[in-house]
């Protein structure tokens, strides 16, 4: 009886998804309301309409403890990235490598090493947020410095920024999109190099050519000189500081476990912190718990090392919360059985599968402008279909972040976009031509889609050398 009324007629389930998906809609893309609360009342939505037909609480109550069951790894990592950074920031290791990274500046390379220094920030620390709102203002303020065009320098930023995004462990889109699509974070960023490295390429060759215009340009910037300045005076920069990160990065990528290999990383920054820093025990803690909290009495530095710390991800972690419990609603009235069998009309192969795939989320990314949201809503609802078509789920969440977290810079009204704008003070409209990554992810996805190259089968193996 119980299933009875938990299985919504066809008419029912789609209201629900219109309404609450038209309320999700209006909070995240109107009202520009916090993603997670907006989730949250969708999901409300969803789940007092569901009651209205029939569904019981405890329906919800099954479904949305299944769901958590799933995202809880994704929210302890986002966590412990969280208090990583914060570690990172009082060991010195981050302002090390801002310190070293804004010395190798000469103006006909200014573009070339602006972006591989966003590649290598946003790769550590997983933020390509915190990459553009510490470490590219100063690489902005450097270029008009130098008379470089901010348009330019801002999409040398905003490409490195992403690369690191995309493809970082410690990223939540780089976590986000492997969980909603149910497939492993490593050969997630496997997959994401088919994609992200050539636009690297094209993207890095564009600041060489963009660059040899600018000869013989020297770095005359006060700000610049006091923030080396104001580094080496409040931090030993001592090259070992780079121990926590390397070992990271390298039992990351030796496949070892994400939670004690982030411990590791955490505990060695935390002794370096005590003995190359000096700082005392309770200060580490409190920064592992709020962030790196100093005065250095230069606020564009503080700005750059006040961050990191466990609370800095309570919001992504409210954005997980509220992605379970909206697609919890979602599945409990029946709302993925009647897309899927939706979608399985139009989808009779692997190639229109991916592209309606592809289509999907690009519309839906688009409008909402906050793919995180639509990872939620995409990813569980497509990752059966792949099975079903012997295609692996990492195609899917690659599709995602080509097509959410790469191209979401470049549109106007979506929260990485204006969040660009009010940090770097650059519109998307002037800096897209010189972020390639933005709208290259979109080419090559839609290349693959044709040709079959770099699209996997269930086995891992690339369906252009399947054998017939």
């Amino acid at each position: 009886m119980d299933n009875e009324k938990k299985k919504l007629s066809t008419g029912r389930s789609v209201a629900v998804l219109v309404v609450s998906l038209a309320v999700l809609l209006y909070l995240v893309a109107v009202l520009k309301a916090n993603p997670g609360v907006s989730l949250i009342l969708a999901a409300l939505v969803a789940i007092g309409m569901g009651m209205l037909f029939g569904c019981t609480w405890k329906d919800f109550e099954n479904d949305i403890g299944d769901t958590f069951k799933t995202m809880f790894l994704g929210m302890l990592i986002m966590m412990f990235v969280g208090i990583l950074i914060g570690a990172w920031m009082t060991s010195g290791t981050v302002p090390l490598l801002m310190y070293y990274g804004l010395k190798l500046l000469p103006a006909p390379i200014f573009l070339f090493a602006s972006c591989i220094l966003c590649c290598i920030m946003s790769m550590m620390t997983g933020t390509s947020w915190g990459t553009m709102g510490t470490i590219g203002v100063a690489l902005l303020g450097v270029a008009e410095g130098l008379g470089i065009p901010v348009a330019y320098a801002a999409g040398s930023i905003v490409v490195g920024a992403i690369f690191g995004d995309k493809l970082s462990p410690l990223s939540d889109t780089t976590i986000m999109a492997p969980y909603c699509s149910g497939t492993d974070i490593i050969e997630h960023i496997k997959s994401m190099l088919y994609t992200t490295v050539p636009c690297l390429v094209i993207s890095l060759i564009l600041y060489i050519i963009l660059g040899m215009q600018f000869h013989g340009g020297d770095i005359n910037s006060e700000s610049y000189n006091q923030i080396l300045d104001t580094l080496e005076a409040n931090f030993n920069l001592n090259p070992v500081l780079l121990l926590p990160p390397l070992v990271v990065l390298i039992l990351i990528f030796l496949r070892k476990p994400t939670i004690p290999v982030f411990g590791i990383g955490i505990v060695l920054a935390m002794i370096l912190a005590v003995i190359v820093q000096g700082r005392s025990l309770t200060e580490v803690l409190s920064a592992l718990a709020n962030g790196m909290q100093t005065s250095t009495g230069v606020e564009l530095v503080d700005s750059m090392i006040n961050r990191g710390g466990l609370t800095s991800m309570m919001s992504s972690v409210a954005l997980i919360i509220g992605a379970a419990m909206f697609s919890s609603g979602l599945k409990t009235t029946r709302v993925f059985d009647v897309l899927l069998d939706t979608i399985t009309k139009y989808a009779k192969g692997r190639r229109s599968l991916l592209a309606f795939s592809y289509i999907l989320h690009l519309g839906l990314a688009s409008l909402t402008g906050v793919y995180l949201v639509t990872f939620s809503i995409v990813g569980p609802i497509l990752a059966p279909l792949f099975d079903k078509y012997n295609l692996h789920r990492k195609n899917l969440s690659r599709m995602l972040e080509d097509t959410g977290t790469a191209f979401s810079p470049i549109i106007p009204w979506s929260n990485i976009s204006i969040f660009i704008l009010g940090t770097l003070g650059v519109s998307s409209f002037d800096y897209v031509l010189y972020a390639p990554i933005t709208y290259l992810g979109v080419v090559f996805a839609a290349i693959y889609i044709i040709t079959g190259f770099a699209v996997f089968n269930s086995d891992g193996v690339m369906i252009i050398k399947e054998k017939k």
